[in-house]
């Protein structure tokens, strides 16, 4: 299924400098700068890696509530992030010891985040973020969004930072994106089957559940080679692929970045 995305186009021109965004400026987006090459960037204040034909990516949270301060050689660009509203997902049928593990998992999930966490803190001068994404898996249909506020078996829990997409059990999983895989487990706790690729300067995608995991660390895959297979590994009630992607620890909405 392919996913139709209304895009937000902005272009300021100044004496020293000309930018424009590609995103729209609401919690959750992934947003796409262009400018002058050899420019220096800022996003609030954090800098950011520009490529030599001047592209650049940054996102915003589930939950900012402040606007963002874009620095371009010095010269700042404020712009409103807008709020979003957020659905209650209920799940049910969860196998207790998913929705509150036992004591003797607690450094296996503490282990298993620790790696999470550094693979989305990579910063590499990969260039393939600029690109647009591709839905991983063709025909299927979304179950659940981003954002959403979870209760589990009736716990509140935490919010959903993926997109849940339905399919067979043993459906092919396509890479959204040409990448290079940073993670490839095929038994993480809450997760399962999971695969984390790299496309350059903080962009990552995430693809969890998986049955089958058919890339390892190291590989660069071209998008729409065929990286895993659907499954209900980890904290899951049925088939289906868990899709994310993150500005570094920024967790953002899959839909800003999937092509129609």
């Amino acid at each position: 299924m392919r996913i139709l995305i209304s895009l937000f186009f902005l272009l300021i021109t100044t004496s020293s400098f000309a930018v424009t965004f590609d995103g729209k400026f609401i919690q959750g987006s992934f947003i796409l700068g262009k400018t002058e090459p050899g420019s220096e960037v800022f996003i609030d204040k954090k800098k950011v890696k520009v490529t030599s034909d001047g592209y650049f990516a940054f996102g915003l949270g589930r939950d900012r509530k402040n606007d963002v301060v874009i620095t371009i050689n010095k010269k700042k660009i404020v712009k409103k992030v807008f709020k979003r509203e957020y659905k209650i997902q209920r799940i049910d049928g969860l196998e207790e010891k998913k929705v509150t593990p036992p004591e003797e998992v607690y450094e296996r999930i503490k282990r298993e985040n620790k790696w999470i966490g550094e693979a989305r803190a990579i910063n590499s001068d990969l260039a393939f973020f600029k690109n647009k994404f591709i839905n991983p898996l063709e025909n299927a249909i979304v179950t659940g969004v981003y954002g959403s506020q979870r209760i589990l078996n009736g716990k509140p829990k935490w919010p959903h930072y993926g997109i849940d997409i339905a399919a067979d059990q043993g459906t092919t999983i396509l890479s959204s994106g040409t990448g290079v895989v940073t993670m490839a487990e095929d038994d993480l706790y809450y997760t399962g089957g999971t695969i984390i690729m790299d496309h350059g300067h903080g962009i990552s995608t995430i693809y969890s559940h998986l049955e089958n995991v058919l890339v390892s660390v190291g590989d660069q895959v071209n998008q729409g080679d065929v990286i895993g297979t659907v499954g209900s590994t980890g904290r899951s009630t049925g088939p289906h692929l868990d899709f994310r992607i993150n500005w570094f620890q920024t967790r953002l909405d899959p839909m800003s970045v999937l092509q129609n």
